[in-house]
């Protein structure tokens, strides 16, 4: 008999949704009407053996609590903050996430966000669609990325390949997380506030959670200074918003490019109104490729779970 799993979102890849179809009795929570969902989770809650989810819904104490069977649950994506993971211990269940896979497609966006900010590439877009170029209106200047200083707060694999791509570019590497890498030659900051004060750009690639919560303060950015740069590829919860969209609104930082945001999908207006900023919707591993990949390594951890082997990528 198929193992039932909860799915809690669908994968963009037809053949990972085929293969979840193939190996496990799906029951699919996004399909229903929200205002049915409570009643159609009570119905199916009780034979639920595995959960898959997404970093940005992950799984809450009390949707645990209802699932007395459960024994996995599979997160596509990185990101585990949205898991409760002292309710998963303590049940002994299991977790896995999907790790590697989309380091290249979040690192490429980076230096997208980095370059669209450094050149305003969405301003000029502007410019040449409403006229302003053939009516000759003059065009202010952009600021070139070789010899500029790129701090990386939070250096692991993500971070890493961040920095070899700015490296590419002409810029000098810095980083900053408590802990130091070994074996790198990047030079690591005192501290989060230093690497802000040194670098021109700041791009954010560190993990979500009460440790890193609203580290991105109205110090750091004050720090990081009227022709910095900041861009967030990270979570949304690294970044006081309001002392982002003050500082973006005064001048005393310059730019910003964000993927990931506090209150997804939700946006401030003051942020959407702000020209010094370039947005885009948390879309850092929406690829073709990538987003499959994601997809087949929650399918094989779920399998490799139910065939009693080891999972390729559990969280500790």
């Amino acid at each position: 008999m198929k193992p039932d799993v909860l799915v809690l979102a669908a994968s963009p890849s037809a053949d990972v949704m085929a293969q979840l179809a193939q190996h496990f009795h799906c029951h699919h929570l996004w399909q229903q009407p929200r205002e049915q969902q409570a009643e159609w989770l009570a119905g199916v809650a009780p034979q639920v053996r595995g959960v898959l989810t997404t970093g940005a819904i992950g799984i809450k104490a009390d949707l645990l609590a209802q699932l007395p069977k459960v024994e996995i649950v599979a997160v596509n994506g990185i990101g585990t903050d949205a898991v409760d993971l002292a309710a998963t211990r303590a049940r002994g269940v299991a977790v896995t996430n999907t790790p590697g896979v989309l380091t290249d497609d979040v690192a490429d966006l980076a230096l997208t966000l980095l370059l669209a900010a450094a050149r305003r590439l969405p301003a000029l877009d502007t410019f040449v669609r409403d006229g302003s170029w053939e009516a000759g209106k003059p065009i202010k200047p952009t600021r070139t990325l070789r010899g500029k200083v790129c701090g990386i707060y939070g250096f692991g694999r993500i971070g890493q390949a961040i920095g070899e791509r700015a490296q590419a570019f002409g810029m000098t590497l810095q980083y900053f997380q408590p802990r130091a890498i070994d074996g790198t030659p990047v030079p690591r900051a005192e501290s989060l506030l230093a690497l802000a004060e040194s670098s021109d750009y700041l791009v954010v690639a560190a993990p979500g959670g009460a440790a890193t919560h609203l580290t991105i303060n109205a110090a750091v950015l004050a720090a990081l200074g009227q022709q910095g740069t900041l861009v967030n590829i990270a979570r949304g919860s690294l970044v006081d918003e309001d002392a982002l969209i003050a500082a973006l609104a005064d001048g005393t930082l310059g730019m910003a490019a964000l993927d990931v945001f506090a209150d997804e999908p939700n946006v401030p207006a003051a942020l959407r109104e702000l020209d010094n900023v370039v947005l885009t919707p948390h879309i850092g591993s929406l690829t073709v490729e990538t987003r499959h990949a994601m997809g087949q390594l929650v399918v094989d951890n779920l399998r490799a779970h139910f065939d009693g082997k080891p999972l390729l990528t559990p969280v500790k």
